[in-house]
């Protein structure tokens, strides 16, 4: 595959994200994406050469490819409803407190679909693409799964091979396994799935020793993971990994939960380790996708996913935020993370200090085991 135009990244988003859909104590009930927006606004980081696209919704037909349409239609009637009935809570796994169902929750799923779409054919023609409200990596054919509905990346990739291609590499960087990735494209060759993730973390899936169909890999971590011991997987098992496989297209999704502070993981990374992995490995492929994920602290949130944006763009990163995007810092709130822990460098600056640390010899481990010839599972 050869790029047919010089490369413009392009970030994609839209309107309906500056309002936040979950309610409540959900750890979605958070600004998010609209954070990044209006930061990135506020950097003046969107140009001609930078543009900013609004995300289309997906068309039902276009759902439809991966998606049951009995749960789509559930998930539909749900919504008119504003109720969910036992059958239909007990079978697609909507209307509960991790997944609940809410007014625009189908209008905001299938955008995320249409974003992710849209940044793949982006991304087919000009090289690389960001889609900050994509990443819902969980999210299975027929059921909704850890705040997923639908599961935007498998689209991404679907719309990769429609172009022809045979190698799709599919990068996780979520402190939670992508589950709904790897079991979607299970028994495909063209695809190749890599997760890093904690280990014993929900979804509790994602074991060093499976491999799916045989093109999985997962990398779950202990849990304090620091940059030296991060930086020692990209180089000695994630990077060799990507280049065995030759992909011609990669799809990231880069969670900001490994994050330190983020309240569902217990990972230690500095966004500036997460960055320069993340641009290393857009390097792989003539076309690179580049998705959200989760991440539950609306200021490490905000600063990584904006700074991406800005690394992604080419933009010099500033060493302290202007007034106005200190403001819009310090007016987040979140009930997950205690006043206490909130760093005053999460108000003025986007970029983290290095965290830095020993490397454990379970990461030397992790790297030879995903990296033989067959998974040893005693050794998993």
């Amino acid at each position: 595959m050869t790029r047919k135009a010089p490369m413009t990244p392009a970030f994609i988003s839209s309107e309906i994200y500056r309002a936040t859909g979950y309610r409540g104590n959900h750890p979605l009930a958070i600004a998010r994406i609209g954070s990044v927006m209006t930061l990135a606004e506020q950097l003046g980081w969107f140009g001609p050469a930078t543009p900013s696209l609004e995300s289309p919704q997906a068309s039902l037909e276009e759902i439809l490819r991966f998606h049951d349409r009995a749960y789509v239609c559930a998930m539909l009637r749900a919504e008119a409803a504003g109720q969910v009935s036992e059958e239909m809570r007990a079978a697609y796994n909507i209307g509960t407190l991790e997944n609940p169902v809410f007014k625009g929750l189908f209008q905001r799923a299938s955008t995320s679909v249409g974003g992710s779409i849209l940044a793949a054919r982006h991304a087919l023609q000009h090289g690389i693409a960001y889609h900050p409200a994509g990443g819902t990596h969980h999210g299975l054919r027929a059921r909704a799964n850890g705040f997923c509905f639908f599961n935007d990346p498998v689209f991404a990739i679907l719309t990769l091979l429609d172009e022809g291609l045979t190698r799709v590499l599919y990068i996780d960087l979520d402190a939670h396994h992508g589950d709904g990735v790897e079991l979607a494209f299970a028994d495909d060759p063209r695809v190749m799935t890599i997760s890093m993730h904690e280990e014993h973390r929900w979804p509790f899936t994602g074991r060093l020793h499976d491999r799916a169909g045989g093109m999985a890999r997962n990398l779950p971590v202990p849990r304090e993971m620091n940059d030296t011991e991060f930086d020692y997987l990209i180089e000695h098992a994630v990077l060799p990994l990507a280049n065995g496989f030759a992909p011609e297209a990669v799809v990231l999704t880069c969670g900001a939960d490994p994050l330190k502070g983020d309240p569902l993981s217990s990972l230690a990374l500095s966004n500036i380790a997460l960055l320069d992995a993340v641009m290393r490995l857009t390097t792989l492929a003539p076309a690179t996708v580049v998705l959200g994920g989760g991440g539950y602290n609306p200021w490490t949130v905000a600063r990584f996913w904006t700074a991406l944006w800005g690394r992604i763009a080419g933009h010099p990163m500033p060493t302290h935020l202007p007034p106005e995007a200190e403001a819009l810092l310090r007016a987040l709130d979140c009930d997950l993370v205690d006043e206490e822990d909130r760093a005053e460098a999460w108000m003025t600056t986007l970029i983290d200090t290095r965290n830095d640390g020993p490397l454990r010899d379970r990461f030397r481990q992790i790297a030879a085991a995903v990296l033989a010839p067959k998974a040893d599972v005693q050794a998993a």
